[in-house]
């Protein structure tokens, strides 16, 4: 390991050095985050072996051991598989179910579905810049239901400027030079460097810069990071306070973790980091208010008509359907979105998702779309449901039909009454309509839980 970064540990944690070093020859921390928007606590605990003990940072999770990866739970967004100290950050920002919130730097989507699995009425912005991890923050929001929400691919300033002072809350969990890391992806030991390090700080000033005049007078931002260094930490805090007087330090209240480094210009008591001898792999928070009267607000879209053919879907499938909607018309086809919080638009960037795919009108008839099926409110509400075994869902996910009787049309297909998919019934048998992308290659959990 690099002599100049131990250097630097040991003079953050002098007396805890050797704790350190012992550390990193442990395996890896690793903890199930509850999925509220499909579940509750007790269905996970009953189902769960690996479920360990609750986790020290959140009280909605728990520190697992065994295999865990593929298991069917997981594949149907009921619990996220999450780094234990990362789930704090979302706790400590004080999220309220009406919220509007902007989540800048969201791949792969840990906290982004933490966020949401806090908000009722309230939206969400999940923001990723590089195009391959927006596509997988996509997936994830998708898998866990996720609702009331846009996700796009953008820079943070094209973003941010479209949207002044319109967010209650703000997480800015920036890229960093990922110190904590180390366990767990090689380039974050092999690459560190100081050089790396500044070019982080520098980084993570400019989202900062664009992010705080999307945030509403009177709202929240929390920045976190998952390294060590004190450049990216307390002296980005005390950048944003000399730079930005209209932000003022919070206290983040937690009995795990332990102040901050002594630090000019900032408050140390009033952030948190934590070291992987607190039972995570490595973490720092720092909580902002901001000051001021004034507020703008989203624009809202008007609801489009629910095209004929998607309304006869939606009313054999879901009891209530969704209050908004948004078409999309396509060379061939007319897609179709709903959520129960209006529409906004922006002209410039990539937005890659707004509320749920619904799926397709084509040829004047409605296809469905598997992220539909994945829905919050179908794992709540399923109308037209198939029930079937672990072994018949391990076929799903690998491709093939099912050979099995029921009732005939789109059948929302659950495994111990939670949804995981869909297909079309003939009576006889069900044609698996999951997307190829989505299809199990190799042997899964699913078939090792089965033996």
């Amino acid at each position: 390991m690099n002599e100049q970064f131990l250097k630097r540990m040991k003079e953050y944690i002098p007396e805890e050095m050797d704790a350190y070093l012992e550390s990193l020859e442990e395996p890896l921390h690793q903890s199930a985050r509850l999925n509220p928007l499909k579940t509750d606590r007790q269905f996970l605990e009953d189902r769960l072996e690996f479920l360990k003990e609750p986790s020290p940072f959140n009280k909605d999770a728990w520190m697992v051991e065994g295999q865990y990866g593929l298991d069917p739970y997981h594949q149907m967004g009921l619990f996220y598989l999450q780094e234990p100290s990362a789930s704090a950050v979302v706790e400590a920002m004080g999220i309220e179910e009406g919220d509007t919130v902007l989540d800048l730097c969201a791949a792969p989507g840990s906290k982004s579905s933490q966020i949401a699995g806090k908000l009722k009425t309230g939206f969400l912005v999940s923001n990723e810049i590089m195009p391959k991890r927006a596509q997988i923050l996509l997936s994830n929001m998708e898998r866990m239901g996720v609702e009331n929400m846009m996700v796009t691919n953008m820079d943070s300033k094209v973003l941010c400027c479209q949207m002044p002072e319109a967010f209650d809350k703000i997480l800015v969990d920036a890229p960093c030079s990922g110190e904590g890391m180390m366990k767990k992806h090689d380039a974050a030991r092999e690459e560190w460097s100081l050089e790396n390090i500044e070019l982080c700080a520098k980084r993570q000033k400019e989202i900062l810069a664009n992010a705080i005049p999307a945030l509403r007078p009177g709202g929240v931002l929390m920045y976190s990071t998952c390294t060590y260094a004190k450049e990216e930490n307390e002296e980005v805090v005390s950048w944003i306070l000399e730079n930005f007087p209209e932000m003022k330090q919070e206290a983040i209240s937690a009995d795990f973790g332990r102040p901050g480094l002594p630090t000019q210009g900032m408050d140390a008591s009033k952030v948190v980091r934590i070291f992987p001898m607190d039972g995570g792999e490595g973490h720092f928070m720092a909580k902002f208010r901001k000051e001021g009267c004034e507020e703008a607000e989203l624009k809202e879209l008007k609801s489009d008509t629910l095209p004929k053919e998607a309304a006869a879907f939606l009313k054999e499938q879901l009891p209530d359907g969704y209050r908004h909607y948004k078409t999309v018309d396509k060379k061939d086809r007319i897609s179709v979105y709903g959520m129960n919080h209006p529409f906004t638009s922006l002209k410039k960037g990539t937005v890659l998702r707004q509320g749920v795919y619904l799926g397709d009108v084509v040829k004047k008839r409605f296809e469905p779309a598997q992220a539909f099926f994945l829905s919050a409110s179908m794992a709540r509400y399923p109308k037209c449901q198939t029930n079937v075994s672990l072994e018949a869902m391990d076929e799903f996910f690998h491709g093939q039909q099912l050979n099995m009787e029921s009732e005939k049309g789109w059948r929302a297909l659950c495994y111990d009454g939670m949804c995981f998919g869909f297909g079309k019934s003939d009576g006889r048998r069900i044609t698996n309509k999951l997307p190829k992308g989505m299809r199990l290659l190799v042997n899964s959990h699913l078939e090792r839980k089965k033996q």
